[in-house]
Parts: C-alpha cells; structure tokens; sequence
C-alpha cells in the first residue's frame, strides 16, 4: 500500500525515531508515576506492589501502541488486533500477579505466625528470600536462647559467688565488734582475711564490668604496634609471683621476639595474662607452664600450655562460656578467680580480629592466640 505515492514501509521507517521518542516519553511518564504510587505504597502488601509493577508494564507498553496509532502507522483491523492483544496481554499479567501476590501474602503470614508462636522455628517450602530469612530468624533466637540462659545462669553464681565471701565477711566484723575475738593473733588473722575476700570482691566487680563493656562492644582499643616478645615478657614477669607460690614452673620461648602486632598492648596483656594464670592455678606443684611466641601461617602465634590434666573433649566448645562452671572450664573460684577470665581473654582477642581456641596437648591442654601481622 502507498501513501500519496510514497511506500507504506518508507513512511514506517521514516517515522521510527518518532515514534521511539514518543514511546520514550510516554514510557517514563508511566515509570515517574510507578515510582510514585511504589513510594506512597511501600508500607502496603506485597501484593498491592506487584500489581503496580504490572499495571506499570502494561502501561509502557500500551504508550508504545499509542505512539504507533497516532503516527497511524497501523490502521484498521490491524489496529484493533494489537490493541486486542495489549489487552488480553495486560490481563494474564495482572492474573499472574494477583495469585503471586496471593502466595507471597500467605506465606509471609506463615512466617509471622511462625515467629509468634514460640518457640520459633522455621517452617519450610516458603520461597527462597522468605526461607532465608526464616533461617536466619531461627539461629537469632536460638543463640538468643542460648545467651538468655547464659545470663541467667551468670547471674546465679555471681549471686552465690558474692553472697560468699561477704557473709564471711560479716561473720568475722560481728565476732571483731562483739569482742567475741580479742587474742592478736586472731584480730590479725580476721583482719587478714576480711582484706584478702575484699579484694576478691573487687577484682570479681572489676571482670563483670570488664565483661559487661566487652558484651555491650564498648571495649575501646588504643592500637599501636606491640613486639610479641615485649608482650611475653610483660606477662611473665607479672605472672611469675603466683607461679613461685604455687610451685609451678613458669618459661617463656619466643621465636621471634620482634615479631609485630597492631594491638591495645594493656588489653592484649589481660587476655594473655588470663590465659597464664588459668593455667597456673590448673597445673599442680613441680609441674610447667609454657609461654610460646612466634608466627604461623602467617599470623602471629601466642600459645600457653600447662600440665591441667586435659580437658573432656565433649567440653572443649564450652570452655570460653561465661556461665560453664565445670571443672574442664578451669574457671577457678576458691583460690581468688572471678571465673571469668577466659570468656574476658575471648571478648579482647575477637576484639582484635583474633581468633582464640584451646586444644588437648600432651599432659595437660594448650590455649593459643592468633593474631594478624602488622
């Protein structure tokens, strides 16, 4: 067909930018009003916004064939097909989207019960975004449970722990106010003993709050560069005084001594010296505890082994629990410990991108530190 003796097809492609630009602008208007009725809907149903985003599709679409039809290139019967099918095309869509919609709804539903209904756990077949986040619901509450029994279990043996020492504490101020006690050698014995548990008493409060700063990420590190020898030495010689009471052994063996860290040298040194005193305590008389410093696989490498006997390997997960007070987590308790020493020396090291584990070794277990290089 001709058009005032021009070509059909000539006429087509002469009028192809056009109609792109039309259709280009018709388009982004109907995209500008999407976004629109999206942003005013956004707290709305799932549903409600898929139906916008196919109202939307149809629509750009539908702009195309009026752009098409008001250059008339397409007249007549042919006209009314397009348009027949635009239609019959936009209607599946919406079909489609509505029972989507419908299943998304329902589903979500079902995840909400789910999360309502405790104790929570993820019901299964929901779709892959859904699923995933009902996974990552159930390992939240289940470490939430886990850390809720934790702290209720920490709260039961500090209670215990305090109500100790200061009943003891009490009974000896009433016999020293009572006169109940007079012999010098008793007073001073009292006096002694009142000091010792109040200074239990302090470095008990000193970890909690120590604890409590760590678990709240309020743990602020004054990072510089640490020599692992220094950071060894430091150690030792603050934990040598106990191991010559106890009548154990203390050594230190530093491969490297210049091997350096980006670290808090005081807080590093607690979790370190943590680690040494736990071991101290742990290891009877005539027996060793060693220090070791040095680099593996390219990280620095701080290991304290002792003589402690092992570790149940049912256990081993459990050792840096706040609250696990069994003999394998080696917390002590009578002979001066908060019994919070390790779960402080983790809370430092994962503070300092570290990694802290203990492992049974030869006569007894061996704790170990790993630390990036500067």
């Amino acid at each position: 067909m001709e058009q005032g003796g021009v070509p059909a097809a000539a006429v087509a492609v002469g009028e192809l930018p056009m109609v792109v630009a039309v259709a280009a602008g018709l388009g982004l208007l109907v995209a500008l009003a999407g976004i629109w009725a999206m942003g005013r809907l956004r707290t709305r149903s799932i549903g409600v916004m898929l139906a916008v985003v196919v109202v939307v599709a149809v629509a750009a679409t539908l702009a195309g064939v009026v752009a098409i039809t008001a250059k008339m290139i397409i007249e007549g019967p042919v006209k009314d097909f397009v348009l027949s099918v635009v239609a019959v095309g936009g209607l599946v869509g919406l079909g489609v989207a509505f029972v989507l919609s419908k299943r998304v709804v329902r589903e979500s539903r079902r995840l909400v019960a789910a999360v309502r209904e405790p104790p929570f756990q993820a019901p299964q077949g929901l779709p892959a975004e859904l699923q995933e986040i009902a996974n990552t619901l159930e390992e939240a509450y289940a470490r939430e449970r886990a850390l809720e029994g934790a702290r209720r279990e920490l709260v039961a043996w500090v209670s215990h722990d305090l109500r100790t020492p200061l009943a003891g504490m009490r009974a000896m101020a009433e016999a020293l106010e009572d006169g109940v006690v007079s012999d010098p050698g008793t007073v001073a014995r009292y006096h002694g003993q009142i000091k010792l548990e109040v200074e239990r008493l302090s470095a008990m409060v000193d970890d909690l709050f120590e604890l409590s700063r760590i678990h709240a990420g309020a743990l602020r590190l004054s990072r510089a560069r640490v020599g692992l020898g220094d950071l060894v030495a430091d150690t030792v010689a603050g934990a040598e005084p106990l191991a010559r009471a106890k009548g154990v052994l203390l050594t230190a063996e530093a491969a490297d001594a210049a091997v350096p860290v980006e670290a808090d040298a005081g807080a590093l040194g607690r979790a370190l010296g943590n680690l040494v005193v736990n071991a101290i305590r742990h290891t009877p008389s005539d027996r060793a505890v060693v220090l070791r410093a040095g680099v593996d696989e390219g990280m620095a490498c701080l290991s304290v082994a002792d003589c402690c006997g092992g570790i149940p390997e049912e256990d081993l997960p459990r050792v840096f629990e706040v609250a696990f007070r069994g003999e394998s987590a080696r917390t002590p308790t009578a002979d001066g410990g908060a019994g919070l020493g390790l779960a402080i020396a983790q809370g430092i090291v994962e503070a300092h991108d570290g990694v802290i584990g203990v492992v049974n070794d030869g006569p007894g277990c061996r704790f170990e530190i790993r630390l990036p290089l500067c």
